[in-house]
């Protein structure tokens, strides 16, 4: 790859983003149509910092990580109507100057589990209350799946159902939901927790599919114990790929190189 004057910069924010796969991900994607361009992490603290020097330095766009997806919102100069509905920014694109913001997570989400079943009016649960579960959810609903949200927060979750209008209950009692498909949108299981599960392994026969949005490890506990169980299993490095897809094209324009960005992504390197 030839880094020079005209070499179009991209990125990813967030605290901390030095575990983050993005960079190979997308770097493999324009070495794979020989484009001039690269993509960096940024480490960051300061939002409102960050989106200056994007807009100042010209950067072409940057995707959006934890604890910023939401608060980069009010900092922006237009919004995607599907990304405010969510509440949550994944994908910054800058023209000109002007920051535009956009949502892909729940197009990953989505792309993921449709690889391994329907989900059209079939019966999810949900774990988590955050930024990344209120993403799945709205894709859920938008491809006519029926998502039942389980956290460990009462006040956070239950505020989360009203706005999926859909069912919610305490993690504590999820052997007692009967549903298709469990997706953990929650952190629980990510390294160095790697021995965490957030559900107990006995219900896990009641689920044809697993999915863990979770990539580090790649197997996780829940997956490992959704596989003795019988279930399909999808690792978090679905979700990332689909989503990535999503931002490569639009920021370039041109159809993501999904074979060659899935093999970096799955090897490791």
């Amino acid at each position: 790859m030839k880094i020079d004057a005209k070499t179009e910069i991209y990125g990813i924010i967030g605290d901390p983003v030095s575990h983050s796969r993005s960079p190979v991900m997308h770097n493999s994607g324009f070495r794979a149509l020989s484009l001039n361009c690269v993509y960096l992490a940024f480490p960051v603290k300061d939002v409102r910092a960050a989106l200056s020097g994007l807009r100042g330095l010209g950067i072409k766009g940057v995707s959006v990580t934890i604890p910023h997806k939401q608060t980069v919102i009010p900092l922006l100069d237009q919004v995607d109507p599907v990304a405010a509905k969510i509440g949550a920014v994944n994908t910054i694109i800058n023209k000109n100057g002007s920051l535009k913001g956009l949502n892909t997570d729940w197009i990953g989400a989505n792309r993921a589990l449709e690889e391994k079943t329907s989900i059209k009016g079939k019966n999810i649960l949900l774990l988590g209350a955050g930024g990344s579960a209120r993403s799945i959810g709205f894709g859920l609903n938008e491809a006519g799946a029926r998502p039942i949200l389980a956290s460990r927060t009462p006040a956070k979750g239950q505020a989360l159902a009203a706005e999926l209008d859909c069912p919610w209950k305490p993690l504590t009692e999820t052997a007692e939901i009967e549903a298709d498909i469990l997706v953990n949108a929650t952190s629980v299981g990510m390294a160095p927790a790697s021995d965490a599960s957030p559900v107990n392994k006995d219900i896990l026969n009641r689920f044809r599919v697993v999915m863990d949005i979770v990539y580090s490890p790649l197997e996780t506990r829940l997956l490992r114990e959704a596989g003795e169980a019988g279930c399909r299993t999808i690792n978090g490095l679905a979700m990332l790929l689909y989503q990535g897809a999503a931002q490569f094209e639009l920021w370039t324009g041109r159809e993501a190189p999904l074979d060659v960005m899935r093999d970096i992504l799955s090897n490791g390197k």
